[in-house]
């Protein structure tokens, strides 16, 4: 089998709930699957940001699958 790994960071919005850059997100999901990928694990990990602007942060770390 082969497989790829990718991390995406997901930030949270500045005012109001939910992330800014879900687009990145599927646009990796999207792209990877025009490859013949598909999604085979996705783990996540939060950290708090201690920037002015900061925000908590989601670590999406993603397995593909090479369909056959």
């Amino acid at each position: 089998m082969e497989y790829v790994v990718i991390q995406v960071t997901l930030k949270e919005k500045f005012l109001g709930t939910g992330s800014g850059n879900l687009s990145e997100l599927e646009g990796v999901l999207n792209k990877q699957a025009a490859q013949g990928y598909r999604l085979h694990t996705i783990s996540t990990a939060s950290a708090k940001s201690g920037g002015f602007a900061g925000g908590d942060r989601i670590q999406a770390t993603m397995v593909f699958e090479k369909l056959r």
